[in-house]
């Protein structure tokens, strides 16, 4: 009678941590779309985030090697999302 009614405690515990996981999951990826509508509204926005990255993987890792890419190589790959 114990062990059943500790798979079902731990079974209820598993269930409980999978929707605080798909919370988490649904605010970061909210956060994401935020990020990325106030970068595309900002060619400038776009280039500061680059250079920031480029001075962090600088501070942080020193054994890469970068390769900075003018952005301008990159426009011919945006998407623009169609309005059905």
């Amino acid at each position: 009678m114990q062990r059943a009614m500790a798979a079902e405690a731990e079974a209820s515990r598993d269930a409980r941590a999978k929707v605080i996981a798909a919370e988490g999951e649904q605010r970061a990826s909210r956060a994401l779309k935020e990020a990325a509508d106030v970068i595309s509204e900002s060619p400038s926005a776009l280039q500061l985030r680059y250079l920031q990255t480029l001075a962090t993987i600088a501070t942080e890792k020193n054994s890469t090697i970068v390769f900075p890419i003018p952005l301008e190589m990159f426009k011919g790959f945006s998407v623009q999302a169609v309005d059905r």
